[in-house]
């Protein structure tokens, strides 16, 4: 039997929840063996997320805010992945998978807005770039998500009973897993409403622990209004937007009872799916910055029944499962193996996908990766009003410029610079 080639490949992912840059690195031959390597987070600014949630909702990629908010997520990805790189000197990643920042999806329009250039990526880090991996799959009528059940499966591959991997970002999402049979989507919010109410009460950013929830009661009544929405009625395949549910109604409650109702509302939204899959699962995988608030576990224990268990007993990194699998996705992707079955994301047939960007030699990345705080890009280290016209840089500053540029960037010429896309 041939033996197959293992990659080594990185993963990026910004989810829904928008706290930083998640950066994964694993081995894998785009079947079932699959070794992380090393993870980091780079938790995005106070200013960074403000400018990400003001993109949210846009319908153009061409739109100011979110123009403005492809500069921000560009220029912190390429960061991230220089620190990431200069920390890990072995690593040595043939492929990167790149998630981008989700700012808009309605699939059933055939919409999902996502930002974020593979070519920027690829040009930086003079590595090949797997990216638009949702598109392949919404053209063909599919969901375009939840895109990680195969990594899902993968992971527990040595498992028999059903169990179910249960991912619990700004979206709570779920693959299902008995033998051959994947069943998967987003059940509903996750962590989001309860965030954002903590952003808009509190000034901070999620609830530790679930403290807060764990001192208020939940509004039964404004629970059972939310639960009545139609999406909990559809089965599977199905995905949803981060703005989907908007939690009105919360007015007339004190903090901790709008913290607590939230989250309770997320766990009895995940409950709402077991209904609709073939058993329920005898083991639920907890993923997510959610395995963190124990109170939605202990929620959501009491609403599922089976055997709660977060990743990390499993010996996984359950900060890192979501930008893993985009590293395993980028190299089925290369591979031209299926990313999505019918039922995972509503596809006609098991779909691959993903655009492939080649590092093509130029290095000038003002297309995407313009640095917030000064102007300049962080490619070529062009400013906003030099960018068009970068020859009119003295040798000196040319020169002082290039010695500060990270990595393969310092030792290339000038005139091997790109024009700007």
């Amino acid at each position: 039997m041939t033996q197959r080639k293992i990659y080594q490949a990185l993963g990026f992912m910004s989810g829904t929840s928008m706290d930083g840059v998640d950066l994964a690195w694993i081995e894998t031959d785009g079947h079932n063996y699959v070794k992380p390597r090393g993870f980091a987070s780079y938790p995005y600014s106070i200013s960074d997320r403000e400018i990400l949630r003001a993109a949210l909702g846009a319908r153009q990629v061409k739109e100011p805010r979110a123009k403005r908010a492809k500069s921000i997520l560009m220029f912190r990805h390429i960061e991230a992945a220089q620190d990431f790189l200069g920390k890990n000197k072995d690593c040595k990643p043939e492929l990167i998978g790149f998630h981008g920042q989700s700012l808009y999806h309605n699939p059933d329009e055939g919409e999902s807005v996502t930002i974020g250039k593979g070519k920027g990526l690829a040009r930086a880090l003079n590595i090949p770039v797997v990216y638009e991996m949702r598109k392949a799959d919404i053209k063909a009528g599919g969901q375009g998500a939840p895109l990680l059940p195969l990594y899902h499966k993968a992971l527990t591959a040595d498992r028999d009973d059903a169990i179910a991997v249960l991912n619990i970002g700004g979206v709570s999402n779920i693959t299902y897993i008995d033998g051959e049979t994947v069943i998967a989507c987003d059940t509903g919010p996750g962590n989001a409403l309860i965030d954002d109410a903590m952003q808009s009460r509190f000034g901070k950013s999620f609830d530790q622990g679930g403290a807060l929830a764990s001192q208020g009661d939940v509004d039964q009544v404004l629970l059972e209004k939310w639960l009545s929405h139609p999406y909990f009625d559809r089965k599977p395949p199905k995905s949803l937007d981060r703005n989907s549910f908007d939690a009105e109604g919360l007015d007339h409650l004190s903090d901790k009872d709008a913290i607590a109702t939230l989250t309770a509302f997320t766990a009895e939204a995940i409950a709402q799916i077991v209904k609709h899959l073939p058993q329920a699962p005898k083991e639920w995988i907890i993923c997510g910055g959610g395995r963190h608030n124990s109170t939605l576990l202990a929620m959501l224990q009491k609403q599922v029944g089976g055997n709660i268990i977060p990743s990390d007993t499993l010996g996984w990194n359950g900060d890192a499962i979501e930008a893993e699998g985009w590293a395993y996705l980028a190299v089925r992707s290369k591979l031209g193996l299926p990313l999505s079955l019918p039922t995972t994301t509503g596809a006609p047939e098991p779909l691959t996908g993903g655009t492939l960007e080649e590092p093509d030699g130029k290095i000038c990345i003002s297309i995407c990766a313009m640095d917030p705080v000064t102007g300049w890009c962080l490619g070529c280290g062009r400013s906003r009003e030099e960018i068009d016209d970068w020859k009119t840089f003295s040798s000196d500053k040319q020169q002082s410029i290039a010695e500060a540029l990270p990595g393969r960037m310092a030792s290339l010429s000038w005139d091997t610079l790109g024009e700007t896309g």
